[in-house]
């Protein structure tokens, strides 16, 4: 992202996107450390439901990096706690949270925070997930990364949820945090769900 393109004293919105795997919070953190070595006040939010690694008050990447962060489970929480004199404002997993935080990362925009959203943007099905369809819409950077797809290599776009090591079904419930135990990176043509109405049969 080129900070050069938005004026000193105005806000924006970023949104970092895509399957897991693929490095949002990696990313988000690298934003986050760079924003504290240019002397930036900064507050990170996640997500109550992500308690994986090293639990709820630590954002943590695949890769083993972490930040501290405060944990929430709705946009009315991150205002109640929000550190008004904060400059930079970092919400991980932000597809778990409410559709207020639409409103809540325009409005800190408006009064020149820089906010720094990441976010897986499908479910499992593959379908949009959340708030963050409408994020991305009005953000005004979004970077879609992509992970490698474990069963052919392409770019990985989709979220293979696997339950005793096969597809999920489409009825499965939509909130389901894990990692690679539950979860592979897969591209379109590799990506599979099982039906809803029958068994999982022979997906692989």
């Amino acid at each position: 992202m080129t900070v050069g393109l938005f004026q000193p004293n105005g806000g924006w919105i970023e949104v970092i996107a895509g399957v897991m795997f693929s490095g949002k919070s990696e990313e988000l953190i690298r934003r986050v450390r760079r924003s504290l070595i240019a002397r930036k006040r900064v507050q990170v939010f996640k997500s109550h439901l992500d308690d994986r690694y090293l639990g709820v008050f630590t954002v943590g990447s695949h890769d083993g990096r972490t930040i501290e962060a405060v944990p929430v489970d709705s946009s009315e929480q991150i205002t109640l706690r929000l550190d008004p004199l904060a400059q930079v404002i970092a919400i991980d997993e932000a597809q778990f949270l409410d559709q207020g935080v639409v409103e809540l990362a325009n409005d800190l925009a408006g009064r020149g925070r820089r906010v720094i959203i990441a976010g897986t943007d499908t479910d499992f099905r593959g379908e949009p997930f959340g708030a963050m369809p409408q994020l991305m819409c009005t953000a005004e950077v979004v970077d879609k990364l992509h992970a490698i797809c474990v069963l052919c290599g392409a770019p990985a776009t989709r979220n293979q949820r696997l339950i005793d090591g096969k597809p999920a079904r489409y009825d499965s419930p939509i909130v389901m945090v894990g990692g690679a135990d539950s979860y592979e990176a897969r591209c379109r043509a590799c990506h599979k769900i099982a039906p809803a109405d029958e068994s999982q049969g022979e997906l692989l």
